[in-house]
């Protein structure tokens, strides 16, 4: 099962890094980074990069596409080669994915028209704008396409989707090897919850990150 992650500079480590970790101890899995130009691929702090060897020629059909987020986003979701790629990759994958405002890329490629799907909460008008039905919820499923929401959903996303493959105890295996059992020290992790002097600071610090 051929499993690809789509990279571009300036995208949220977690975004990928988050799905990757649990996709690629899915029995069978092997999960390819690729880019419109192979290459190290800087994350959005600037201090981490990724390397990219295989180009999106080199996997043309990949039967499940992971499609993170982040500031550079707008690259990808403007560039035409790419977002021909994501259209081709979607007609035969099993599931396409996205995690945070990788959905907006996904939306540029025209696969999320009419479909209920998430972002990070500070691009859901930008989604909508795509045709998409925006919502809140931390994972949507809508026929083959799961949008996660903003960057740690990523792995609630994975978990689900190995779930789907491989069924529901072999995710289950897969979370208890991450141990991954969230306890927050603060429950501040939504709009809805943190109080609305952190929301605003939160947009005032993003400000450049909002797109339009």
């Amino acid at each position: 099962m051929d499993i690809a992650i789509l990279l571009f500079d300036r995208f949220t480590a977690l975004d990928a890094v988050g799905p990757y970790e649990a996709l690629s101890r899915v029995p069978g899995a092997t999960v390819t980074f690729v880019a419109a130009e192979p290459g190290l691929k800087h994350t959005d702090m600037g201090t981490l990069a990724l390397n990219v060897e295989a180009s999106l020629d080199d996997l043309p059909h990949p039967e499940i596409v992971v499609v993170p987020g982040g500031p550079g986003e707008v690259l990808p979701r403007g560039h035409e080669p790419t977002l021909d790629w994501l259209r081709a990759a979607h007609e035969t994958s099993t599931w396409t994915t996205s995690v945070c405002t990788g959905s907006l890329i996904l939306g540029a490629a025209g696969i999320l028209e009419g479909k209920r799907a998430t972002s990070h909460w500070l691009a859901l008008d930008v989604l909508l704008s795509f045709g998409a039905q925006p919502t809140l919820e931390r994972v949507v499923i809508d026929g083959k396409v799961i949008t996660a929401a903003g960057v740690s959903s990523g792995i609630d996303m994975a978990l689900t989707l190995a779930a789907r493959i491989a069924g529901d105890d072999t995710a289950r295996a897969i979370q208890l090897g991450m141990e991954y059992d969230p306890q927050p020290p603060f429950d501040a992790g939504s709009p809805e919850k943190a109080p609305a002097e952190i929301v605003q600071l939160l947009r005032d610090m993003n400000r450049s990150y909002e797109l339009t």
